[in-house]
């Protein structure tokens, strides 16, 4: 049984991290920085810390005797202000190091992402040897990138640092990337771009919670390791499934990538010369990250860390839609008329 600290645990990530660890015996604390966050880091089995990344007393408590640190918080928006990114990803990151210094923890699992990579080019077929481009496309992968940076940097015999790269997370309880497509979709906001025929690599959450664990026991200091399902899969099927399992079909709409990423800048400079609130329909991140090919190898975490990537994309898929057919006889039901005498 180990102590563990967890930044980012009532996320989407987080929830399911704390689930794995639990599972294992382990006693888990978790950074909460409002109520609602801390009910749902109970609910999933860890003891909320209250505070955030810019409270470096509360991360120090929360991981006084924790053998391991695992930071899964971030600004994973893809579009907002500048500082808001550099706080968050940045400066969170390095508030996270120096508290688990400071209390004596052995490793800390950092999670990243492949867009640190995003340049000019697809990522197609990319390991870990590939360099992160001078100028990312957007800020969310500028600052994850530096973030990446610190966290490699801090690498030392007293607190040894892993960074682990997951791909497009997905799975049963996401409230993150999921329910922004059925967002769009809904409001016949939804386009493929060139038809949606990218390969793209995928990583289920409890896939990456695999990997995360795995980083913390056999990860080289240091290092960093792409997760992912297995072999990459076209985009449109992809997405296509993973809508289906909550009976919503995207339909066949579809725009030239050209045409995409030119609207894309157009709007960024649209938005930031005339300082518009909200984001931009939409923006060369996200242009880059699902109209082109972004697929990654794992070979390494597979080699090095016995990472297996468990969960399969058609048990996880199968998993998503029970579960979405239970929560819709149950609305049915409770929406069913009560029969008085």
């Amino acid at each position: 049984m180990s102590i563990n600290f967890v930044t980012g645990g009532s996320g989407f990530v987080g929830r399911n991290l704390i689930t794995a660890l639990r599972a294992r015996g382990d006693v888990v604390r978790a950074l909460a920085r409002s109520d609602a966050a801390a009910a749902a880091v109970s609910r999933s089995g860890a003891e909320p810390v209250r505070g955030d990344l810019d409270d470096v007393d509360a991360l120090r408590r929360g991981m006084a005797g924790a053998q391991v640190v695992y930071h899964a918080a971030a600004l994973v928006q893809d579009w907002g202000p500048r500082e808001d990114y550099l706080r968050a990803n940045v400066a969170g990151t390095e508030h996270a190091l120096a508290a688990a210094r400071a209390a004596g923890a052995r490793r800390f699992v950092h999670v990243s992402t492949e867009a640190v990579l995003l340049g000019g080019e697809p990522l197609v077929n990319v390991d870990e040897r590939r360099p992160r481009p001078p100028s990312p496309v957007g800020l969310y992968p500028l600052t994850k990138g530096l973030a990446e940076e610190r966290v490699v940097a801090a690498d030392s015999v007293e607190l040894e640092t892993v960074v682990v790269r997951p791909r497009f997370i997905w799975g049963l309880g996401d409230t993150s990337l999921l329910p922004q497509f059925v967002e769009a979709v809904r409001a016949g906001k939804f386009m493929w771009i060139d038809g949606g025929r990218a390969l793209t690599s995928t990583c289920h959450v409890k896939n990456l919670c695999e990997g995360m664990i795995l980083a913390a026991e056999k990860g080289r200091g240091g290092e960093i390791y792409f997760l992912t399902d297995g072999p990459p899969i076209e985009t449109r099927k992809f997405v296509t499934s993973l809508l289906a399992t909550q009976g919503i079909d995207p339909g066949g709409r579809s725009v030239p990538r050209w045409l995409a990423a030119a609207f894309a800048q157009v709007a960024e400079w649209t938005w930031t010369g005339l300082r518009l609130k909200g984001a931009p329909p939409i923006t060369r991140t996200v242009v880059r990250l699902f109209g082109a090919e972004v697929t990654v190898n794992d070979e390494k975490a597979r080699r090095e860390l016995g990472y297996r990537g468990a969960v399969s994309r058609e048990a996880g898929l199968e998993e998503m839609a029970r579960a979405s057919k239970t929560e819709a006889s149950r609305s049915e039901a409770e929406r069913a008329p009560v029969a008085t005498a």
